[in-house]
Parts: structure tokens; C-alpha cells; sequence
């Protein structure tokens, strides 16, 4: 069904069903929109920003990621983020999407967060989370559509995701990986010369580690022999697949795979 046609009949859907907001929306000057559960009366508001910000950690220990949302956006929307405790908020904002499944949501906070505040103390777990979440849309999880209804899967979407966890932080342990996976990910969708790049950058970025360097060649090379089979027979991918293949060869002369690899070139 063409992608349009789902939109217009989940719209259609949405009218037909209309319900009504079990809390009101309500927006303050500086603050920004919050709902407001009919009797709370904005019991989860501090004067001060290191209440407030307590009040946001107590709420995602206890689950409650509704309080922790409102009251870490109250953090950050603080003199246009420039409370000492806004790194921490961003963060606490990313969790509790994180912990609700809305994973493209949580990427996105997590990725404000390492770009206003690249000196947070816990930089390298909020890449290891963004990686994650990468990993889960390579899985095949669905991204949601206006934020809400799980639509389409998309390895475009997946790929720049982990472009941007390379970008930010291209000597972390977790770049190699998140280099390659952009190669799986073109290749889902038969994106071949765009998957050989990724796998040559990797291979090329990342040559004094010889288990990823190594994978990384194959991969391009079945990626070109992949290519070389989609259309009419092309000689000269099937030959970048064959010079990719003996390339592996003599550089990696005792990868388990070598026999693969000549019977391929074959």
C-alpha cells in the first residue's frame, strides 16, 4: 500500500475515533507546554532548579516518566538552558522517552545533549544509548509516525543515525561497529554502492584493528559481488569484486574465510 494512502486512512481513522485528553495542556511563559492531570495542580514544580531538577531524578527512579519529563523540560527551558543543571535534564529528558519506546525521541534529546553539553560527565554511556537505539532501528523496529503510530521501518533514518554516533565520537570504542552497521543498513536497502563505502571507509579508517579492518574488505567485496548480480551481468563490478576478494586475500592470508573468498572469485 503506497505510504500516502496509509497516511490519509490512519487520519481518516483518528477522526472517526475522536477521544477526549484525560489531562489538560497548559503553556507558561518560559517554561514552554505541560499537561496537567486534573487535581496536580503543578505539585511537581520548584522554585529552584536543584529542587527541580531532584524532583525530575525521583520521578524516573520511580517510573513516573510523565513527572520527569515535565520537570526536567522545566530544567532545561530555564533561562534558555543555562541552569548548571540542564546537561543533567537533557539527559533525564532522553530516559524517560527511552524508557516510554520512543526511541527516535530519545535519540534526538540524547543528541542535544552532546551537542550543548559535550562536557557531561556521562558523554560515553549517552553514545552507547544512541548506539542502541541505532541497533534497534537496524533490527527493524518501526519509527512512529507524527511521533505515535509505529509506521515504516527506514535504514536511511538508521544510517544517519549512526553517522551521527560516529560524528560524535569518532575515536570511541562503539565507531567501528556503528561504521559498519551503516554498510548493513545500505545493503537492506540494496543500496550496494552507497553499503561498499561505508565498508571501505571502515576499512580504511579503522586498518590497525585487523578484525574489523578484515571484516569490513570482505563485506565490501560481497557487497560488490551483490551488486554485479542485481542488473544485467556488469564486468566491472564483478571485477571490483574480484580485486576487493584478492585484496582480502593477501592482506588477511589466515581469515577463516579464505576458501569462501576463492570460491566466489570461482
Amino acid at each position: 500500500m503506497n505510504w500516502s494512502v496509509r497516511v490519509t486512512l490512519i487520519f481518516i481513522a483518528l477522526l472517526a475515533f475522536p477521544f477526549r485528553s484525560p489531562a489538560p495542556l497548559i503553556f507558561v511563559p518560559g517554561e514552554g507546554w505541560t499537561y496537567e492531570t486534573p487535581g496536580e495542580k503543578g505539585n511537581w514544580k520548584r522554585e529552584s532548579m536543584r529542587e527541580q531538577i531532584k524532583v525530575a531524578e525521583e520521578a524516573l527512579a520511580a517510573k513516573d516518566y510523565g513527572t520527569s519529563l515535565k520537570a526536567a523540560r522545566r530544567v532545561v527551558n530555564y533561562r534558555k538552558g543555562l541552569s548548571d543543571y540542564a546537561p543533567r535534564a537533557q539527559y533525564i529528558i532522553g530516559r524517560s522517552h527511552e524508557a516510554r519506546h520512543k526511541d527516535e525521541k530519545a535519540f534526538n534529546a540524547y543528541q542535544q545533549v552532546v551537542e550543548k553539553y559535550p562536557k557531561i560527565a556521562n558523554y560515553q554511556e549517552i553514545l552507547h544509548r544512541q548506539f542502541d537505539i541505532a541497533t534497534r532501528f537496524l533490527g527493524g523496529q518501526r519509527f512512529r509516525l507524527w511521533g505515535v503510530i509505529p509506521f515504516f521501518p527506514s535504514m536511511e533514518k538508521t544510517a544517519d543515525m549512526y553517522t551521527k554516533v560516529i560524528k560524535n565520537g569518532p575515536y570511541s570504542g562503539i565507531a567501528p561497529q556503528a561504521q559498519m552497521n551503516i554498510g548493513a543498513a545500505r545493503e537492506k536497502q540494496s543500496a550496494y554502492p552507497l553499503a561498499i563505502k561505508a565498508y571501505e571507509r571502515a576499512a580504511d579508517r579503522y586498518h590497525d584493528q585487523p578484525k574489523v579492518a578484515s571484516e569490513a574488505l570482505y563485506k565490501a567485496a560481497l557487497a560488490y559481488n551483490k551488486e554485479a548480480k542485481t542488473a544485467e551481468y556488469d564486468q566491472s563490478v564483478a571485477g571490483q569484486a574480484i580485486a576487493t576478494f584478492t585484496d582480502f586475500m593477501t592482506l588477511y592470508p589466515e581469515d577463516p574465510r579464505q576458501t569462501q573468498a576463492k570460491k566466489i572469485i570461482g
